[in-house]
């Protein structure tokens, strides 16, 4: 009698198992499906984004090359066709076409340039930094202090790490146009800061020599000598 049961009790649960199939067995197969076709389907994917990359890089640095050679125009094709490449190429490839452009002669292009991509919110911030430095080292000698300032100042910062050069470069701007006070407070910042790299410190002592010079004040060589 209990084997009876226990086959009855069988085609109890295999006929639930097979409804239970009939019902959602299509699904699990379509599951499977979109599991192993998405799978490779990403796979394929990052291949796909690893050759454009390597293919973008190739040709940046191709048309690195040729600035290097001051092929420009011929550079500067290479670099339109990274446009719409993958990471930031796109952004490398502008930084450097004002370069190019700077490099030629072609100082106001080039400074409109550097302008442009320092306000760009769609690239790396870095990059924006490095764009606001390059236009300020060319507006340097023919803009105001107020107009330098306006593009680096925010650079400034204790852990910027691009605190020296723009402080630097707001120091020689401030003197330019005369106000020492204020390229004296830059100077200073530069001198108490450890981490100035070293050329920086060294044309900074220069301009700090140049000013107290100037003002009739000792310098700094003369008073090492002096003790």
């Amino acid at each position: 009698m209990s084997d009876i049961f226990r086959e009855v009790d069988e085609d109890i649960r295999q006929e639930k198992y097979r409804r239970l199939w009939d019902r959602f067995g299509p699904w699990v197969l379509g599951v499977a499906v979109l599991i192993v076709v998405g799978t490779g389907g990403y796979r394929g994917w990052l291949y796909w984004q690893e050759q454009q990359s390597q293919s973008a890089g190739d040709t940046f640095f191709e048309a690195v090359k040729l600035s290097e050679a001051q092929n420009y125009e011929e550079a500067a094709a290479l670099y339109g066709e990274l446009d719409n490449a993958l990471g930031g190429y796109p952004a490398l490839a502008k930084l450097r076409q004002a370069t190019d452009l700077s490099n030629s002669g072609k100082t106001e292009e080039a400074l409109a340039e550097f302008d442009a991509l320092s306000r760009d919110s769609s690239i790396m911030e870095a990059l924006r930094d490095v764009a606001a430095l390059r236009a300020a080292y060319l507006a340097v000698d023919t803009q105001s202090y107020g107009d330098i300032a306006d593009r680096i100042e925010k650079l400034t910062g204790d852990t910027g790490p691009f605190r020296a050069a723009a402080r630097e470069l707001l120091a020689l701007s401030a003197w330019k146009a005369g106000d020492i006070e204020t390229a004296k407070q830059w100077i200073s910042a530069i001198e108490e800061d450890t981490e100035t790299p070293a050329d920086v410190s060294r044309r900074v002592s220069i301009l700090g020599d140049v000013i107290r010079s100037s003002n009739g004040e000792a310098t700094a060589d003369s008073e090492g000598n002096n003790q």
